[in-house]
C-alpha cells in the first residue's frame, strides 16, 4: 500500500502569510460559537428575514403628481341596479265574444204644436150605425172620426168638454149633423172619450188645427 505525501504549500509573500492567518482566526472563533450554542440547547438562528416596510409617499410629491395619475376607487359600496319592471303583455280580444257596437244617440224630435185656425162652441151628439161615410170610407164607431157640415175632409178638430176638461180629436170624414144647435156628430168611441154616451148630448168647445 502506498504512503500518501501530503504537499505544504508554501506562500512566499506576506500577502498570502495574512490571508492564511484570517482564515484561521475565523475557523476559530466559528467553532467557539458553535460549540457555545449547541452546549446551551438554543436552536440556530436561521436566515435573516428582511420585512418590508410600506413607503410613506410625502404630502409634497403626491401634490406635485401629474393629473393623469388614476384615482383610486371609492371605498363606499356601489348601490345595487335596480331591475327594469317585467313588460306586460296586454290581453287581446277574444276574437270569438260578439262585438256589439255602441248606440248612436237619437235626436229627438219635437212635434210642434197644431196651429188652431177656429173655434167656437156648440152641441155634439154621436152616432154609431154602420154606413158608409161622405168621403167613401166605412164607418167605424170604434175610430176618432166625426161629420160636420162644411168643414174639409180629414181636418183634423181638437174636441173639449168644458165639464170635466176632457179633450179628444177627431178627423173630419163625414157630413151631419142636421139637426138645429149641434155642429159636431162624433163617432162612439170619440164621444165616450169625453163624456158618458148616456148623455146622447153634450156643449162642448171645438177647435179647427190648422
Amino acid at each position: 500500500m502506498a504512503g500518501r505525501h501530503l504537499r505544504t504549500r508554501k506562500f512566499s509573500s506576506p500577502a498570502g502569510i495574512a490571508a492564511t492567518a484570517a482564515v484561521g482566526v475565523l475557523l476559530a472563533v466559528g467553532g467557539t460559537v458553535g460549540a457555545v450554542r449547541l452546549t446551551s440547547g438554543e436552536p440556530a438562528a436561521g436566515p435573516a428575514v428582511a420585512e418590508a416596510l410600506p413607503t410613506v409617499v410625502p404630502t409634497s410629491a403626491a401634490s406635485s403628481a401629474s393629473p393623469s395619475a388614476s384615482v383610486s376607487p371609492s371605498l363606499s359600496p356601489s348601490p345595487k341596479a335596480t331591475p327594469s319592471p317585467k313588460a306586460t303583455r296586454t290581453k287581446a280580444a277574444s276574437r270569438s265574444l260578439t262585438r256589439t257596437a255602441s248606440p248612436k244617440p237619437t235626436a229627438k224630435q219635437t212635434t210642434p204644436a197644431p196651429k188652431v185656425v177656429d173655434s167656437g162652441s156648440c152641441g155634439a151628439s154621436f152616432y154609431d150605425e154602420g154606413q158608409m161615410t161622405a168621403n167613401g170610407e166605412t164607418f167605424n164607431p170604434n175610430a176618432m172620426t166625426a161629420a160636420h157640415k162644411t168643414l174639409p175632409f180629414d181636418t183634423k178638430v181638437r174636441v173639449t168638454n168644458p165639464a170635466n176638461g176632457k179633450s179628444v180629436v177627431v178627423r173630419i170624414n163625414d157630413r151631419g149633423p142636421f139637426i138645429a144647435g149641434r155642429c159636431l156628430d162624433l163617432s162612439r168611441a170619440a164621444f165616450a172619450a169625453i163624456a158618458s154616451t148616456d148623455l146622447g148630448e153634450v156643449t162642448v168647445r171645438y177647435e179647427v188645427l190648422g
